[in-house]
């Protein structure tokens, strides 16, 4: 059962072979996160993860929160969970230990999260989101602010979420009509109305801390104008007591397709005209903070998504090897051979290679988002913080949306694997699948990160950072071609990476041209190729360093071997049709800017 989770030989591969992150211990402020320290950590997140977690990832789909007199309840497993996530401090693994957290790098809690969220990505959210709440009140709040919330909140006593989508304001976020009017003593009253909240109310901790996004009376229309709030369920007192209910009313929860463990909450605020919440940052400030909130939220968003993925990926080996179905085809025309395990047929070794090229690459991808935040934080030089930065900026939508659409397309091919027992409830694919779909919907849907990637960050900074990722890319590419056995392959990595930038080119050209409309039809297709070259790149830093290694650890041979296989399949099977998109977009056809809207027919 361990090895569904995720992968340990290949998590320690990323983070000692990949990413060397026992360096980062040369730094100050890591100096006790040694290799041996870092491999235990790891290891105490794996057996909690497996012994504790993984058994409630069933029992949340089958039992759901429940609605029932306006209280939320969450399943009783759960609350055992909480206590054992709380008593190892884990909800606020990289944050200082001031606030309750471990001060770990952000690499290695993101190996950490990928047993625990792989585990139950459902419980998860839980702390995840008040993780991220948290973020929020170390970053913008006053002293007073701090003091009050944060250690608790950092230490999962108490929970955290973030109040942005309304009902006629989704994506939309500007048209939300959430009010907020100031008091003599310079609170605020809040009042409005929130849906699709997770974690939204729930009964694992003794109060929830709601950011909230509202418009001050007055304040201009749209984005420009809205301010970010704390309001929490029950009101604080001075001393950190818990006071009066503050009129935050869950009105109900939503019946999903997948994450029955987390409650999805439509909470009203206010109705009573007794909601208090108290000004975080400045006033009309409240995007700019949310952001911060927004770009944490969609990396774990990826990283839900890739440990369905990577859980479903090592299911279908499992019942490959295990399934007993049909000859060898070698043998097919004799009647008296066996049959084989369905590992053995090409058509299902072509399936298993796909999901395995695809989890090894997200995995690298997302550890090296984590790994940029530490090198910018350990960084001297200004300018060197600023490129981690950028990279991250970059990375960030490709790390959520283009992950989860390859997550999901994981999780199917592993349910195709299983053939008809991959659609019942009793294999755990089954749930994986539904469970990975939401991840391409929220925290800004797939096509919002492609027009993220297109409109922000390609330009962003005079185009400094997407030219320091391909920087990045050339480098090992220049690596690897060095190497006879991966010359050709990275040849054909290079091929893509310049093809990428002649498309970008373009498509900062035509973004800015009268045929605006067709560059951002085209922003979901940017965004898959460009996904696809950085897939290449991880798969192939990665086959460079088992390449130099294979030689001298023949136990390990299997493993190395199998990380250039991954490669040279992605390379010869994916990357042609990447050239393949990349030609279309260049092409710049405008059948979808131009379609007459009586033209879909319906």
């Amino acid at each position: 059962m361990a090895q569904l989770i995720a992968d340990r030989r290949d998590v320690d591969f990323v983070l000692h072979e990949q990413l060397q992150i026992g360096e980062l211990s040369k730094n100050e402020k890591y100096t006790e996160f040694n290799k041996k320290t870092i491999d235990m950590i790891v290891s105490e997140a794996r057996n909690l993860a497996i012994k504790e977690m993984l058994p409630t990832q069933k029992v949340g789909d089958e039992h759901g929160c429940k609605f029932e007199n306006g209280k939320v309840t969450t399943p009783d497993e759960f609350k055992r969970v909480m206590k054992l996530f709380r008593d190892g401090e884990w909800l606020a693994m990289p944050e200082s230990i001031d606030y309750g957290g471990q001060g770990m790098p952000k690499t290695l809690a993101m190996a950490a999260g990928d047993y625990f969220v792989g585990a139950n990505f459902s419980f998860m959210m839980y702390p995840g989101l008040t993780h991220g709440a948290g973020k929020l009140v170390e970053t913008f709040g006053t002293e007073e602010q701090k003091k009050l919330y944060l250690k608790k909140m950092y230490t999962g006593q108490w929970g955290g979420t973030m109040l942005l989508t309304e009902a006629d304001a989704g994506s939309d976020v500007g048209a939300l009509t959430t009010s907020a009017v100031k008091n003599e003593d310079g609170t605020y009253s809040i009042t409005g109305a929130k849906i699709f909240i997770s974690g939204g109310d729930h009964d694992l901790c003794e109060n929830i801390i709601h950011p909230v996004l509202a418009r001050i009376e007055g304040a201009p229309a749209g984005t420009k104008g809205i301010s970010l709030f704390l309001v929490p369920k029950f009101r604080v007192n001075a001393d950190g007591s818990l006071g009066e209910f503050n009129d935050v009313v869950c009105t109900g929860i939503e019946e999903k397709m997948g994450i029955h463990g987390n409650c999805t909450c439509s909470l009203t605020l206010g109705g009573k005209g007794k909601c208090i919440g108290t000004l975080l940052g400045e006033e009309n400030k409240g995007m700019r903070a949310m952001f911060l909130m927004m770009n944490e939220a969609r990396l774990l968003v990826g990283l839900q998504g890739y440990t369905c993925a990577s859980s479903a990926y090592l299911y279908a080996i499992n019942y490959a090897r295990e399934r007993i179905q049909g000859k060898n085809l070698l043998q097919f025309m004799d009647p008296n051979a066996p049959g084989v395990s369905i590992i053995n047929h090409p058509d299902v070794r072509r399936m298993l290679l796909n999901m395995k090229a695809y989890v090894d690459g997200m995995r690298s991808l997302l550890y090296f988002v984590a790994y940029c935040e530490d090198r910018a934080i350990t960084a001297t030089d200004e300018a060197e913080k600023e490129k981690w930065h950028g990279l991250i900026e970059v990375l960030t939508p490709i790390a959520k949306g283009y992950v989860t659409d390859r997550s999901f397309d994981v999780c199917s091919q592993a349910m195709q694997v299983y053939g008809g027992y991959g659609y019942i409830k009793e294999y755990p694919v089954e749930q994986l699948l539904r469970d990975c779909r939401i991840t391409m919907i929220y925290e800004g849907t797939n096509g919002i990160q492609a027009m993220d990637l297109l409109g922000r960050k390609l330009g962003m900074k005079k185009g400094k950072p997407i030219m320091d990722l391909f920087g990045e890319i050339q480098k090992t590419i220049t690596s690897a071609k060095a190497r006879p056995e991966l010359a050709d392959v990275a040849g054909q990595v290079e091929k893509a990476l310049n093809k990428l930038g002649e498309v970008g080119m373009h498509m900062g050209q035509i973004a800015m041209s009268d045929k605006v409309l067709t560059a951002f039809a085209n922003a979901y297709p940017f965004m898959e190729v460009a996904g696809d070259v950085v897939m290449a790149w991880m798969l192939l830093w990665r086959s460079d360093i088992a390449a130099a290694k294979l030689a001298d650890n023949p136990k390990d041979a299997a493993f190395y071997k199998g990380q250039i296989k991954s490669l040279e399949y992605f390379a010869n099977s994916v990357l042609p049709t990447t050239q393949g998109k990349m030609r279309a977009i260049l092409a710049a056809n405008d059948a979808v800017a131009t379609i007459e809207d009586a033209s879909f027919g319906g």
